[in-house]
């Protein structure tokens, strides 16, 4: 594990929760090598080390040479145990599981443009079975990581809290992510209500962090790749969007929280105050790292398939934060941090 990496789990293996309600539990996330998977199974595996609360992460993953790689100090640790299981197919582990969290799902824009199909059969089959699987475990508590897209175009909304819902253009290509999300979350509402499965959704708002992949399409993605090759930073729109973000390490803060204290069938918002930027603002905090410009360029007809047409996705966080829920850092050293450890992966 890189040094600065490390530093950043260490940090967030303080964070004030109820951590012995996980010992020698068994934890399953799906997508497992995906930003927020890893960080999540870093952070647990940084726990049983230093708090010895031998809680067990099954980390589904498609790619499993992938993981073992990325995985790779934990090599014959009993608490991290990898299965190679496409969620889209039913759920081939026989041990104990405690709790489930479906993290698995195509995120990037790109992948909306050209493999609509693919992202919708990973959120709704993933969730189906993953929800099928929870209800013979009889699990504790069954966690669906949504989205901020699930609301669609809200208007006339300063933030947006877990019942506003606006229009989703369902005929559209890119709408394979936002709908097939909501799909994932009524499936889970459904699998609470017939077959008493406690659920709980969370719903992250723009996720970044080191565990990121820089061959991501996702805006954040590029711009740290940008910082990384010390290049001027293309924007591809105005840069007027108001977002919330979340750095990584707060977004699992947020999951653990609701594992712990999330309510039956209930959604909750994952966002701060100090984490609601303009896109172009994002984008000059991660271009003031090495002193570069924002440049604005127009995307071409493929790119704009993949984008949102989402200019306010401001999310309220509160009902969140009523469960004792905070950000332990701030959005400029958060993305400093990011581009200080991917700079030493890549």
């Amino acid at each position: 594990m890189e040094k600065g990496y490390f530093d950043i789990i260490k940090r967030y293996s303080n964070y004030e929760i109820d951590w012995n309600s996980f010992r020698d539990k068994s934890i399953m996330i799906s997508g497992v090598t995906g930003l927020v998977g890893r960080f999540f199974s870093d952070l647990i595996m940084e726990k049983n080390n230093t708090d010895n609360l031998n809680c067990t992460i099954v980390g589904l993953c498609r790619n499993l040479e992938k993981a073992n790689q990325l995985f790779e100090n934990y090599n014959g640790n009993k608490n991290l145990i990898l299965v190679s299981q496409d969620v889209t197919e039913k759920i081939n582990y026989n041990d104990r599981v405690d709790y489930v969290i479906h993290a698995a799902s195509n995120t990037h824009p790109i992948q909306y443009a050209t493999d609509p199909i693919g992202t919708i059969k990973t959120n709704v089959y993933g969730t189906n079975n993953l929800l099928e699987y929870s209800k013979e475990k009889n699990v504790e508590k069954f966690v669906l990581l949504s989205s901020f897209e699930v609301y669609g175009k809200v208007e006339n909304k300063e933030k947006i809290s877990e019942n506003d819902f606006g229009v989703v253009d369902c005929t559209t290509p890119r709408s394979c992510y936002p709908e097939s999300k909501r799909m994932s979350e009524s499936l889970a509402i459904g699998y609470s209500t017939q077959e008493k499965v406690n659920v709980s959704i969370v719903r992250l708002s723009r996720v970044f962090g080191p565990t990121m992949m820089l061959s991501s399409s996702l805006a954040t993605a590029q711009f740290i790749k940008n910082a990384i090759n010390e290049e001027d930073i293309v924007l591809k729109s105005d840069g007027m969007q108001l977002y919330s973000y979340n750095y990584v390490g707060d977004a699992v803060t947020a999951i653990l929280t609701v594992m712990l204290k999330g309510a039956d069938k209930e959604a909750y918002n994952v966002s701060d105050e100090m984490y609601d930027l303009r896109l172009g603002e994002f984008a000059q905090l991660v271009s003031d790292y090495n002193n570069k410009s924002v440049v604005y360029d127009l995307p071409d007809e493929v790119e704009k398939k993949g984008f949102s047409n989402s200019t306010m996705t401001v999310l309220d966080s509160q009902k969140l934060k009523e469960l004792g829920w905070k950000p332990l850092g701030n959005i400029k050293n958060d993305i400093n941090d990011t581009i200080n450890v991917l700079k030493l992966k890549n």
